[in-house]
């Protein structure tokens, strides 16, 4: 079966010319994890291709998608990139212009929205009822990526769903990807508000969702079973034809290794043959071409 991880991150040494910023490093971790690092890790998984997410690591200046950018380089028939941008800059007109810098390589799928966490340089601090997405100044931004037929990739808590609907409905030209099921926590429940408010945001086609970032939400081991409920219910509201898998690696090191964060898919009953092709593979090439 072809296997397309559709979130992981990359980061090369912590060097003058590429500096990052420690504290934002996942758990655990003092150095990088390179492409190569990567690529052999996807190797050992049976992994095809996978999209790397910029980490928070570089900020969000000119510079921030540099090391993402150097590993679609260095693996252009294997990685795609997702990018990071200052969406507030001083003259915000400058903002489109970001937009068509970070997507202008054809294999930058498009840009990040960390919604659920305050919007600094160095995006770190959880912040489930933030509203800064549905800023009216984003406007020209969301226009932007529907005029230049890329995405935007948003990561809410469940809180925060509301917005995205909203946002959903006032740019439908606009392809909206929402990262790890908004992240199922112990404020949540598969069949409850506020997660439930997935099933208002699957009316609008222009949304998909990453099944993603399984084990750090999961009450127990492979192959997290506490979860499987929250697969199931979006798999009823999307289709299969809107979902795709990721692993979020290597942020998961602290919960799981690589194989198990894409693994665990395949043990979910309920899921058939045609599910899981569009889960691994088709939903990723249909959304991205």
């Amino acid at each position: 079966m072809k296997w397309i991880d559709t979130h992981t991150h990359t980061w090369g040494h912590n060097r003058p010319e590429l500096p990052w910023n420690a504290e934002v490093l996942p758990p655990e971790w003092d150095g990088p994890y390179t492409h190569d690092e990567l690529i052999a890790d996807m190797d050992r998984a049976g992994v095809t291709e996978g999209v790397i997410v910029t980490t928070p690591l570089y900020g969000r200046g000119p510079r921030a998608n540099e090391y993402t950018m150097r590993s679609i380089e260095a693996h252009s028939d294997r990685l795609y990139g997702v990018g990071l941008l200052d969406f507030f800059p001083d003259d915000l007109a400058e903002a489109v212009d970001h937009v068509e810098r970070v997507t202008g390589h054809e294999r930058m799928l498009g840009v990040r929205m960390h919604a659920a966490l305050e919007y600094e340089e160095h995006p770190s601090t959880i912040d489930r009822h933030g509203d800064w997405i549905s800023d009216e100044r984003l406007e020209a931004v969301w226009r932007a990526a529907g005029d230049l037929e890329t995405s935007v990739f948003v990561f809410p808590k469940a809180q925060q769903l509301d917005q995205v609907a909203a946002l959903a409905e006032r740019y439908p030209e606009t392809s909206i990807v929402v990262d790890h099921m908004a992240w199922p926590d112990e404020t949540t429940a598969p069949n409850e508000s506020p997660w439930t408010t997935f099933e208002a945001l699957a009316e609008h086609e222009n949304v998909a969702v990453k099944v993603s970032s399984i084990p750090r939400s999961a009450a127990e081991p492979w192959p997290y079973e506490s979860v499987h409920g929250y697969v199931e219910n979006l798999l009823e509201w999307f289709g299969p034809e809107r979902l795709m898998l990721g692993s979020d690696y290597p942020w998961m090191d602290s919960w799981a290794d690589y194989e198990s964060c894409l693994s665990w898919i395949e043990t979910v009953e309920t899921l058939s043959r045609r599910d899981l092709a569009f889960l691994t593979h088709r939903t990723f090439e249909r959304i991205h071409g």
